[in-house]
């Protein structure tokens, strides 16, 4: 009988029949393949909703062509290598250093305070949890403007715009990892610490063993949009000074060649495809 029951069950998912996984995914008793109804309601809603974005397109393609936006004198300067080697890549290369090293730190400094966090000890709990709200509710520009401006007051010596960016990521995208990281390891059932602990092992083998391990899948998404915008936030380095891709791609494309959409266009364009891979990226690391 138990038998017969599997040889349905594989004729049905392979068939494609109902309760079988969505195609491109695993199954999941929370799915439920729709009926003749709802695949007619679905093919309507995105025929509406592509409707309606072509005619958005076409709205902002009419009114950027009154404007002159696709004249190819505005686009021509974004084809050439010099523009590219005087502009794009030198902000690029900002860019991703300043992002590097603030994902590198700050998931060092999350990873830190959400064990911290987790701790039975409250002379360790209740500081980390005022280190991580404090840093949580103070805006990141207003970080990046203290970092740059006030370390003189503060040392004698005044930091780098690199070191000011860096540093503004790190403590305000690091204490969102921290919750993240808080979050996903108290979304586990109890009885793994407690069994981990049962068997011998140290507070910190269980959460370096045991817990993390089994959170890291769950909190994965949650940690790359939080890197996803790590990336777009090191744009604010701007205000110091800092050479990345707005302000080396956009403003000084824009005022060599009085062509801010385009290159606005451009910059984002870029923005989109490094974003994509590292989603792309993260989601080879969890399936594996």
């Amino acid at each position: 009988m138990s038998t017969t029951l599997t040889r349905d069950r594989q004729t049905t998912l392979k068939r494609g029949g109902r309760g079988a996984p969505p195609r491109g995914g695993q199954y999941t008793n929370l799915y439920e393949r729709p009926g003749p109804r709802g695949i007619l309601r679905n093919r309507i809603m995105a025929v509406i909703v592509a409707a309606v974005l072509l005619a958005l397109a076409f709205v902002v393609y009419v009114r950027f062509d009154e404007k002159d936006q696709w004249a190819a004198e505005k686009w021509t300067p974004l084809l050439r290598a010099d523009v590219w080697g005087t502009f794009i890549l030198p902000g690029l290369a900002g860019t991703l250093g300043a992002a590097v090293a603030g994902v590198l730190l700050a998931g060092l400094f999350g990873l830190v305070f959400a064990t911290a966090r987790l701790s039975d000890h409250r002379w360790i709990r209740v500081p980390a949890a005022t280190v991580v709200e404090f840093f949580r509710a103070v805006p990141l520009l207003l970080l990046i403007f203290f970092a740059f401006f006030g370390s003189y007051v503060l040392i004698g010596v005044n930091i780098s715009a690199f070191a000011a960016v860096v540093f503004g990521l790190t403590l305000y995208n690091g204490s969102v990892i921290a919750e993240i990281i808080r979050a996903g390891v108290q979304s586990l059932p109890k009885g793994q610490r407690e069994a981990a602990l049962a068997m011998g092992m140290r507070k910190g083998q269980v959460m370096r063993l045991v817990l993390l391990p089994q959170a890291l899948k769950a909190m994965m998404p949650a940690l790359v949009s939080q890197f996803v915008v790590l990336l777009k936030d090191s744009a604010l380095g701007l205000i110091v000074g800092y050479d990345e891709l707005v302000d080396r791609g956009l403003n000084g494309i824009a005022a060599n060649f009085s062509n801010v959409i385009p290159a606005a266009i451009l910059i984002a364009a870029i923005f989109i495809v490094i974003n994509m891979s590292l989603d792309r990226l993260a989601y080879r690391l969890s399936s594996r």
